[in-house]
């Protein structure tokens, strides 16, 4: 691969995400523009390779379905098929293409699947990196407010004494996902800042609770 071969790899998979049709909102080319920065700088962090790790954080949203959708679990299974045969058509090195593929079906959450790379590692934890801090936040209150939900229930807004709800309300995805995701993460460049990122979450509902 030339020595430019990261800035073209970033231009190639831009213009190929920015042509489909993304309608998740969450995972729209501001998410994937976030993933990739954070994979670059984990894979540097952890010696991965980057020719696995940056075509896959790319495009690992490249097939998009909304959240609620039935078929969410299959999405990275497409999207990695998808991106496969798109770097296919590029000329990218084959020897690549097993370990983008297993990255890519492996950072979802619905999917369930356990990474077995480093490369797949980092894809993972970038994208759920995502998840937490100010962005996760401002994406989280995004999507709650796409569905619907309420912001808070009146008779326990922080789950004090009921289980979370994040079907109805939106500060219950903090206590239902969002607060266990750093336990989640794979490296430990990605939990050092995934802790930093959760606190200022809980700083928020704090400051949340001093208002309600």
């Amino acid at each position: 691969m030339t020595s430019n071969w990261l800035d073209e790899c970033d231009k190639q998979c831009r213009f190929f995400i920015e042509q489909e049709d993304i309608i998740d909102i969450a995972h729209d080319i501001q998410h994937i523009e976030r993933v990739v920065k954070t994979a670059k700088q984990l894979a540097r962090e952890e010696q991965a390779i980057l020719a696995v790790v940056v075509p896959a954080a790319w495009l690992h949203d490249c097939f998009s379905v909304p959240k609620n959708h039935p078929d969410r679990a299959k999405a990275s299974l497409i999207s990695a098929d998808k991106a496969v045969r798109f770097l296919s058509n590029i000329s990218y090195p084959a020897q690549y293409y097993e370990g983008i593929h297993h990255a890519i079906c492996a950072h979802s959450f619905s999917a369930n699947i356990l990474p077995e790379t480093l490369e797949a590692k980092i894809v993972q934890d970038a994208d759920r990196l995502d998840a937490l801090g100010a962005i996760g936040i401002a994406r989280c209150m995004q999507v709650s407010g796409a569905l619907g939900r309420c912001l808070y229930s009146l008779e326990d807004p922080f789950c004090e004494q009921r289980l979370p709800n994040d079907s109805e309300f939106t500060i219950d995805h903090f206590f239902n996902k969002l607060f266990n995701i750093t336990a989640t993460l794979n490296t430990k460049t990605a939990v050092k800042e995934g802790v930093l990122r959760e606190r200022r979450m809980r700083e928020f509902l704090y400051q949340l609770s001093q208002e309600v």
